[in-house]
């Protein structure tokens, strides 16, 4: 049998410890910086195109802006992986799955379309991941359809109604007849103006309502039915639009609504769709953005930069993917982490900056409440330059109501 002395344990022990100190020294490194995933799904193919499109390009403008360029938060890189739903409900789920899933991303944002958003939040609550919706506005969004990982920088179609709300005549009666796109969008949103009017303009009313399929050609039925529904009621006669993608205001002017003392009330659009509005000039509406409104530094850049990138003022859907790029930041940001709950607990409540002003995460349903703007297409408009500031509708004074399910 072999003897160990005291001294030769002590030699043993000796060696032992000289064999382990360097393993101690590399098993406590200082903290190594990591990549932060980022996974923004879009439209971009189909009749949304321009909008998918104009969410990336502010969305990597935002996090350019807002990480001073070095696409970084704190010591982690940034990665953004941009995926095409196709405005396709089945697809976009799929790619959620994968976003979460296959490539590990710690947040994810989109969609273009409200069916394809829909199809995307139960993925959210399945992986339990943070699903920041944008652009999308179906109500349901941040309403009925909602979880707890769901939070939305895109206005809900309710506020699009309470700022459409805000443009009708206050002190007057009104009759209104609307076309909606025949989809969640456009349903939601009659269905939300009709409520808005309730709430804030209780002598107008909706009387008539009619849907259509985005690949429309001919509008004259639907018109017809429209003017004749509101031709013999007192007060004043509008027809509002809840539309996306080829508008047909310049369809039904063609009818001649006039004739029958109706004005047409289109609401916002991209910059594309209303420089073919410039003859409507006087006409009112709401709408979520218009470059030249909001006075804010970042606004102030956006402007500058992206005309001086593309050659024409930031749109609609522009200001849009820049918010979500804040929401984004600055949750990261106050978390510290990408841990779950650690996001949710510090996105609830919180306020940030973005080229329309702060907006501030509802706690209730994750909803941005941010404000809205009341315009009059121009006398004199010219292409990118056609429509003039009425009021600022403040987010405080819009009645959103809370609709998820308790």
């Amino acid at each position: 049998m072999l003897r160990t002395t005291h001294k030769s344990r002590r030699m043993v022990s000796s060696l032992a410890t000289l064999l382990m100190a360097p393993a101690l020294v590399l098993s406590a490194p200082a903290a190594m910086a990591k990549d932060i995933k980022v996974c923004l799904i879009a439209g971009k193919t189909g009749p949304l195109e321009a909008y998918a499109k104009q969410t990336e390009a502010g969305f990597m403008m935002g996090l350019e802006y807002l990480t001073k360029g070095t696409m970084q938060i704190g010591a982690d890189k940034l990665q953004v992986i941009v995926k095409d739903d196709q405005l396709k409900p089945d697809r976009g789920k799929t790619l959620l799955e994968e976003c979460y899933g296959d490539d590990k991303v710690d947040i994810a944002v989109g969609t273009t379309g409200s069916p394809v958003a829909l199809a995307m939040l139960p993925v959210a609550e399945e992986f339990k991941k943070v699903l920041i919706v944008e652009p999308a506005v179906a109500d349901s969004i941040t309403g009925a359809k909602w979880n707890r990982y769901i939070f939305r920088t895109g206005r809900s179609s309710y506020q699009d109604a309470l700022a459409n709300a805000a443009t009708v005549p206050e002190n007057e009666d009104s009759v209104i007849g609307m076309l909606g796109l025949d989809t969640a969008f456009g349903r939601d949103g009659v269905k939300a103006f009709k409520e808005a009017l309730a709430s804030m303009r209780p002598r107008a009313k909706i009387v008539a309502e009619e849907y259509a399929a985005g690949n429309t050609a001919d509008f004259a039925p639907f018109a017809e039915r429209l003017f004749n529904a509101l031709k013999d009621q007192p007060g004043k006669r509008i027809i509002g639009f809840i539309w996306a993608g080829p508008h047909p205001l310049a369809k039904f002017a063609d009818m001649k609504p006039e004739r029958f003392n109706i004005a047409l009330a289109p609401g916002g659009n991209i910059l594309p769709v209303m420089n073919a509005w410039k003859q409507f000039a006087g006409t009112e509406g709401g709408i979520y953005y218009y470059y030249d409104f909001p006075k804010n530094p970042q606004n102030d850049w956006l402007k500058a930069e992206y005309t001086k990138r593309h050659g024409a003022p930031p749109d609609f859907f522009v200001a849009g993917g820049f918010s979500a790029a804040a929401a984004v930041v600055a949750g990261l940001t106050k978390a510290g982490s990408t841990d779950t709950e650690k996001l949710i607990a510090a996105m609830e409540g919180l306020s940030f900056e973005t080229p329309k002003g702060t907006m501030t995460f509802r706690k209730e349903d994750h909803q941005a409440m941010q404000d809205m703007y009341h315009f009059r297409i121009k006398k004199d408009a010219k292409d990118n330059d056609v429509l003039e500031l009425v009021a600022t509708v403040p987010a405080a004074k819009m009645p959103l109501p809370i609709t998820v399910p308790k």
